[in-house]
């Protein structure tokens, strides 16, 4: 199976996931900012999790190799509230924005225009911020195994446990 072909079927799979989970509900993420309503972290904890074991199963098979980003302290704050402010203000994260448009939720164009212009302005700002923003607080390729000198099999079990502990603190306050 060619890769694009297996990235669109993973890709369906995912959304059909999104929607199952209903975190593609326009309530669900209010209900997230406001938290009361803690379905899509749940949905989140879960996925990276899974994700976690998925990615260090096949590397440790040698049917992948990790590929770790460089982590810039500046890059990933000012994207972080960037990303949080869209969020906040659009009620869609991008998956999520492209989950409801599936569903019939036209009002989530809103969010991928939102989208389509912010990647177009940082497109346009990419000169600029490759030698200001992109350069502030560059720690390198790390991972968290990698800064406590251990494998990441000792990692997984303890933040899978944390994860746990965390959707069962959910379920006994009801979110």
């Amino acid at each position: 199976m060619s890769e694009p072909m297996l990235g669109l079927l993973t890709g369906v799979f995912f959304g059909a996931l999104l929607q199952q989970g209903r975190v593609l509900r326009f309530e669900k993420q209010v209900g997230a900012m406001l938290l009361r309503d803690m379905t899509i972290l749940k949905f989140m904890l879960t996925a990276i999790v899974v994700g976690m074991v998925g990615v260090n199963l096949l590397v440790s098979l040698g049917a992948a190799a990790m590929s770790v980003k460089t982590t810039i302290l500046g890059a990933n704050l000012i994207g972080g509230v960037l990303f949080g402010l869209g969020w906040a203000f659009m009620g869609f994260c991008p998956g999520t924005s492209l989950g409801a448009i599936a569903e019939g939720r036209w009002h989530a164009v809103w969010a991928l225009l939102g989208m389509i212009v912010g990647a177009t302005l940082f497109a346009e700002a990419y000169p600029v911020l490759q030698d200001t923003v992109l350069t502030w607080g560059n720690l390198g390729k790390i991972t968290l195994p990698q800064v406590l000198g251990v494998t990441p099999w000792l990692v997984i079990p303890g933040v899978a446990a944390g994860f746990v502990l965390l959707l069962g603190w959910f379920e006994k306050l009801d979110l």
